[in-house]
């Protein structure tokens, strides 16, 4: 998609009503789904989080940008997903998080970021975070400064590609919960992407999808 036409729907995406938990589904293994349906929060204290899914052009097409975490001991390690990170006490909210860990992970300034809405928070069982997506966009073709004690590598992923339906695949994977269970996830080249991250793409793609 031409950045200019994207930019030309950032008002009707800004105002479309939010598929949720629809779209969540997606990207759930069935075994998965009744487990989230029932999951209450209402007896949890989760850490928060925010992520950025950051639009941008490049060679005047509409790209988004994917960040390879490092490996290193721990749930989410080697896994990819979209710059964000932890809430601290400095944020002055979600949507400030956001913006804060894509600069210290990938080095955009929040002053390149014009910030479009939130979408809905993705709990993540295994680590106990619920994470609030916020999805953004820079007028300028963006070049990247990885923190090389979070990031090994970006995937710079044109927008018609993510929306192309072939992208989303079924694959046997072991996973915190499962062994050797079928999950859904987007193929995006080498990489695969599945869980919270999955389901987050999942809602903006059908987002996108409805109003161009």
């Amino acid at each position: 998609m031409e950045f200019s036409d994207f930019i030309k729907y950032v008002p009707k995406i800004a105002k479309e009503t939010l598929p949720a938990t629809d779209a969540h589904a997606k990207m759930v293994p069935p075994e998965r789904i009744e487990f989230l349906q029932k999951q209450s929060l209402i007896n949890t204290i989760p850490k928060k989080a925010a992520v950025l899914m950051l639009l941008y052009p490049k060679s005047s097409q509409t790209h988004m940008a994917l960040i390879v975490r490092n490996s290193y001991p721990g749930i989410h390690a080697s896994q990819i997903a979209f710059p964000g990170g932890k809430v601290e006490v400095y944020d002055k909210d979600l949507s400030d998080t956001a913006l804060r860990e894509t600069h210290e992970e990938i080095g955009v300034p929040k002053e390149k970021v014009e910030v479009i809405r939130a979408f809905s928070e993705v709990y993540i069982p295994p680590s106990n975070y619920l994470v609030s997506p916020f999805l953004g966009f820079s007028n300028e073709e963006l070049f990247f400064k990885l923190n090389p004690e979070e990031v090994s590598g970006i995937i710079e992923l044109p927008l018609h590609q993510f929306l192309d339906e072939s992208t989303v695949v079924t694959v046997s994977m072991t996973t915190s919960y499962a062994k050797d269970i079928m999950v859904p996830a987007f193929q995006i080249g080498e990489y695969l992407v599945w869980g919270a991250t999955a389901m987050m793409m999942s809602e903006l793609k059908e987002l996108i999808k409805r109003v161009v």
